[in-house]
């Protein structure tokens, strides 16, 4: 692994128990995407983890631009001989070892890599079996669209999934409308037409969930970002989740609610195809 330029063994320790992301949580981090050794769409994460690290009013280094995780993300690449499918875990933490109030808003970053055997997105062979995770809404605010590592909210929706046999958990916001599953987006196909949670609804700013938007644009398939109300589970014609690393997960059933996957199977082949067209520029 990377942390602060340096490559280290991933078993070594580093981190003390003082650790304000291990305290509070205190951090942000992206989850990225390789196929063929190479980063896929590094600049909407590195946007997004902009944005996070100024919403926790941490310091932004200097150093933290695209180039600079760029050729670090390579490195580890490199050093963990990752040729083909892999996965990116880049985390940016606030130093200090105070208590709730920071007195240094410097931080550290850490990058992991992990081998994954797919290369390609590959479409879910059996539809996932999913809920509503009713116990916590989450709440709309500047927090909502980015990915910090207070996760609370997420582990317990994963606890219910586990203890309920489910593959997926619906999250709700605090209106009661559907927003998004534990580690992905959600959209809903009727007729042929996608819908999705706008982010202000407080669900994830997805980069897999811009750039589906964007691949369903570029093949006449209409999109509308609009609330999605609980009874549209149960309208729609199909359900799928997206996230960079899975790509999209279509939902089999819900309650005893049963969909069809034509759509998931068409935009998959079809970012895909984007992916394919689009590799020279895929850092960049």
């Amino acid at each position: 692994m990377n942390y602060n330029g340096k490559l280290v063994d991933a078993s070594a320790p580093l981190l003390s128990v003082s650790n304000r992301g291990f305290r509070f949580g205190d951090s942000v981090f992206e989850t990225i995407r390789i196929m063929n050794g190479q980063i896929l769409f590094l600049n909407d994460h590195i946007a997004r983890l902009i944005k996070g690290i100024t919403a926790l009013k941490m310091e932004l280094s200097a150093d933290y631009t695209l180039d600079f995780f760029q050729s670090k993300i390579n490195e580890l690449v490199a050093a963990n001989k990752i040729t083909a499918g892999g996965r990116i875990r880049l985390t940016v933490f606030r130093n200090g070892d105070e208590f709730y109030t920071p007195h240094d808003n410097s931080t550290s970053y850490m990058i992991e890599a992990y081998i994954i055997e797919d290369n390609e997105y590959l479409i879910n062979a059996k539809g996932y079996n999913i809920d509503i995770f009713n116990e916590i809404k989450k709440q709309q605010n500047s927090l909502s669209p980015i990915k910090s590592g207070n996760s609370l909210l997420y582990v317990l929706a994963g606890a219910h999934k586990m203890k309920n046999q489910l593959d997926d958990c619906i999250i709700m916001n605090t209106k009661g409308d559907v927003i998004e599953s534990i580690s992905s987006n959600i959209f809903a196909v009727k007729n042929g037409v996608l819908y999705t949670p706008p982010v202000i609804e407080g669900c994830v700013d997805g980069v897999l969930r811009k750039k589906i938007i964007e691949v369903a644009f570029k093949n006449r398939i209409a999109v509308y970002e609009i609330n999605l109300a609980q009874s549209v589970l149960l309208s729609a014609d199909e359900l799928f989740l997206t996230n960079v690393v899975s790509g999209l997960r279509w939902v089999g059933a819900y309650k005893n609610k049963r969909y069809f996957n034509n759509t998931s199977k068409l935009l998959t082949d079809k970012l895909n195809e984007y992916i394919s067209v689009k590799k020279e520029n895929l850092s960049s």
